[in-house]
């Protein structure tokens, strides 16, 4: 608890003291910068990592990395940034380093970048897509988690998230490798918590279908969800806020889908 000059007491921030590194943050409409918000407005300082050549190859485009750092630095945040290509197999460990330089240490690793490209059949599929979409989403995050481990030692109370998508709950037939690379990150999840306890918990969040700019209204027309609306950045933002603080600590190895209930209407 603090007293600030009023005399009022008002509780500390539940993340004061702790730094996060969250991938996939360079864009403000995303579901990373939406993490990163929460976390700085729980008292966390945080690392971004993005990497813009990525985003502006796509149709909506790119914020940059900066700009979303100064967005949340004039808030009063304290971040950091970090451009990595994650298809390269040294950049993990850049990005870990990154953050101990800037902040002294790290508690807590979220890891919500992703290849994703034009959807296409199964036919047009490429062995070199596959493996970039590998390299990218599974293992760049299997190394982010490795080297988390090395750094945190057998300190205690590390937090790691990892984001998969909705592959589990029906198919995907027009994002083969995107699908598949990330299905790999929900079925790693609990070996990675076997192999991080006690010392860190690691979970993993489906936020199913999120409006980030990317859909057409035609897609977010055949695509509902029981509550009638798509999901927001800050919902699977909230659950992972809450993942990665003091009240989550006996919840690890877990798969959970923050999807407003998407996955009932599969069939």
């Amino acid at each position: 608890m603090s007293v600030d000059n009023s005399g009022t007491v008002s509780p500390v921030p539940p993340l004061t003291g702790r730094v996060a590194l969250v991938t996939g943050a360079s864009r403000k409409a995303g579901i990373g910068a939406a993490i990163a918000r929460r976390l700085v407005a729980d008292g966390a300082s945080v690392l971004l990592h993005g990497w813009d050549a990525h985003d502006e190859a796509q149709p909506w485009g790119a914020d940059g990395l900066r700009s979303v750092a100064m967005e949340l630095a004039t808030d009063g945040g304290r971040v950091a940034t970090a451009a990595a290509d994650l298809s390269d197999p040294a950049a993990p460990r850049t990005l870990v380093e990154s953050a101990l330089d800037q902040f002294g240490r790290l508690d807590i690793l979220v890891a919500n970048h992703a290849r994703s490209v034009p959807w296409g059949p199964l036919r047009d599929v490429t062995a070199a897509e596959i493996d970039l979409s590998y390299a990218v989403n599974t293992r760049a995050t299997l190394l982010l988690v490795k080297e988390f481990a090395v750094v945190r030692g057998d300190a205690p109370d590390g937090r790691v998230v990892l984001l998969t998508s909705g592959q589990g709950q029906g198919p995907m037939p027009l994002e083969i490798p995107y699908a598949s690379s990330k299905a790999a990150l929900a079925g790693m999840t609990p070996s990675l918590a076997a192999a991080l306890a006690p010392n860190a918990t690691v979970n993993c969040v489906n936020p199913g279908p999120t409006d980030t700019g990317w859909a057409s209204e035609e897609i977010k027309q055949k695509v509902t969800a029981p509550f009638g609306r798509w999901g927001q950045p800050d919902d699977a933002a909230k659950l992972i806020a809450w993942l990665v603080g003091p009240e989550a600590g006996w919840v690890t190895g877990q798969v959970i889908s923050s999807d407003g209930g998407w996955g009932l209407t599969r069939p």
